[in-house]
């Protein structure tokens, strides 16, 4: 793996909407030479919204590219390298305002970004916080919005947040059986326990029939973590 650092940043405040899906919906994403992680025998896909903060590649800041809101759908898999298992992220779809982020990380990395209008609101007040997300498709907004009420927690070992928050590795197909992998590195992030929420999003316009459903579901559970800087280094194909 190079250990060439090809973006730093701060991913902030993310809001971790998470459901249990049958596996068999997630196949035709699933690149190649990985297959699906599972926690407690349960397959996952991951709403999440946050905020990209202090955006530079390859050390440089892009005008106007440099602090913005993402949104996006994830899922969970595995890729075995010698005797270790690598575990790691595919994004079915990644929302943010910005072109220029949209060209390079679909260009380079083969990912599924997407631009589309979007605005995000942090109401901080002592140990409550209100933090929201909304992104524009057609003509409709979409919000995930959770409030939470107390102070962030250490992730609790073996626990589901664990396994959502720490996959450090992200696949992408890039065709004729190959997939691209970088790597990304954060430390371990605190979390806030959610009072309220509210999801409102057109999972089958934005993200295809196969995720229709997910519009008439409770999520299986919903937590928020802090964050931190991270780094994401160069890509290599496997």
């Amino acid at each position: 793996m190079s250990k060439k650092v090809f973006l730093t940043a701060e991913w902030r405040k993310l809001i971790m909407a998470n459901y249990i899906v049958d596996p068999t919906i997630l196949q035709p994403y699933i690149p190649a030479n990985t297959t699906l992680d599972y926690w407690n025998g349960d397959c996952y896909v991951s709403l999440v919204g946050f905020m990209f903060k202090e955006v530079t590649v390859k050390g440089l800041k892009i005008p106007f590219h440099v602090n913005f809101p993402e949104v996006n759908l994830r899922f969970y898999v595995r890729h075995k390298e010698g005797n270790e298992w690598k575990r790691g992220v595919v994004f079915i779809s990644e929302i943010v305002p910005k072109p220029a982020i949209v060209f390079v990380a679909n260009t380079l990395f083969k990912e599924h970004y997407k631009t589309m209008p979007m605005k995000y609101n942090w109401d901080i007040m002592g140990d409550k916080q209100l933090i929201e997300y909304q992104w524009k498709y057609r003509e409709q907004w979409n919000v995930i919005k959770y409030t939470t009420n107390e102070k962030a927690i250490p992730l609790a070992n073996n626990s589901e947040a664990e396994f959502i928050t720490e996959h450090f590795w992200g696949y992408s197909n890039k065709g004729n059986r190959k997939t691209v992998e970088y790597h990304v590195q954060h430390p371990r992030w605190d979390v806030y326990p959610v009072s309220d929420y509210e999801i409102q999003c057109d999972f089958k316009s934005l993200y295809g029939r196969s995720f229709a459903h997910l519009a008439d579901r409770t999520p299986d559970s919903i937590f928020m973590a802090e964050g931190s800087p991270i780094k994401i280094f160069n890509k290599k194909v496997l």
